[in-house]
């Protein structure tokens, strides 16, 4: 069984990982064969039979259902094949590579922490009009059926996006009511990028081609992973990635932005930070301002958080990001 080689060692693609009409990403020309003579190898393959089983039925019934669902239905019915959550996960990522499907034709719903919130309005299918600046700090959730979002009606007077990293800076910006005055929608995924939030980003990004994209974050290099993940898709979606990605920007924090953050607020990288930021440096498709920062990141060995701007007061961060858009501070 040949399909879509999802390994790190994969990632080796040209500068940009989508063409000039933003339609396609190419992850490389390499695939891997899975070999049905070893008995873990054969029991992977009836793994693929079992969740293509399962998802026909879901379909059938013309249900939805999330990875974690999914996992215990298995669990009850193929206990011999089914062990761990994770077993399911890439066997729907095989799935998805072996069909050339996207997971929600399959019937699969992911789950979804996003939020949005700012001048934009949606409209679900036979719901009325939802205004996402009076949604308050909490915000409107982002739903989890990939379905729904892909026939969602969406109007903006917006000429920005802002992806937040976290939650606690989303519900600052959101109760300040920074929108009002800086054109621009909000969204979050209260950390690393769910695939619902991806799929709605890009849908916007699809929707309203003339509103740059922009990420706040941490300086270090979970920060920067975040924005890479939204950027450029994640290896292990495999043919699935082109889906979810788009052109962002990166706003801020970023190492000129570090003589507003007192010398008290910086806190020493993790190894766990050093071991994102070598896989970081290890992947071709890092443009070149972003591996100088995180080198910079590095070679300081000191991470800096967004919180540490609130020093300059509570409603500074939103004049922080008004100054970088109007100077076009951004890479």
């Amino acid at each position: 069984m040949g399909k879509i080689n999802r390994k790190s060692s994969n990632r080796r693609v040209s500068q940009g990982l989508l063409t000039e009409d933003d339609t396609w990403i190419f992850l490389s020309r390499s695939f891997c064969k899975r070999s049905l003579m070893r008995a873990n190898a054969a029991k992977a393959f009836i793994r693929v039979w079992k969740v293509m089983e399962m998802c026909f039925k879901i379909l059938l019934q013309e249900k939805r259902v999330t990875q974690r669902e999914l996992f215990y239905k298995l669990l009850c019915v193929s206990p011999d094949c089914f062990s761990s959550q994770l077993q399911v996960n890439r066997t729907i990522q095989d799935v998805v590579s072996l069909l050339r499907c996207s997971r929600f034709s399959l019937g699969i719903m992911a789950s979804s922490r996003g939020i949005v919130a700012g001048r934009l309005l949606v409209q679900e299918p036979d719901k009325e009009m939802v205004d996402c600046s009076e949604c308050g700090s909490s915000g409107y959730a982002i739903s989890g059926d990939l379905n729904l979002l892909d026939r969602l009606v969406m109007k903006t007077d917006a000429r920005y996006i802002i992806i937040v990293e976290k939650h606690a800076i989303f519900q600052r910006l959101a109760e300040d009511r920074v929108f009002n005055h800086i054109p621009i929608i909000l969204i979050t995924a209260r950390g690393y990028p769910d695939i619902a939030t991806r799929f709605l980003l890009h849908r916007m990004s699809r929707t309203f081609p003339e509103l740059p994209i922009m990420a706040l974050v941490d300086w270090n290099p979970a920060g920067l992973a975040i924005l890479c993940t939204f950027k450029f898709g994640s290896i292990g979606m495999g043919l699935e990635a082109y889906r979810y990605a788009c052109n962002v920007k990166w706003l801020g924090l970023r190492g000129d932005d570090l003589q507003l953050i007192p010398e008290e607020s910086f806190v020493s990288l993790k190894p766990r930070d050093l071991q994102i930021a070598k896989s970081l440096m290890s992947s071709e498709t890092l443009q070149e301002k972003h591996r100088e920062e995180l080198a910079l990141m590095v070679q300081s060995g000191k991470r800096a958080e967004i919180e540490a701007l609130y020093f300059h007061g509570y409603d500074y961060l939103g004049k922080y990001i008004a100054k970088k858009i109007v100077q076009a501070n951004y890479i």
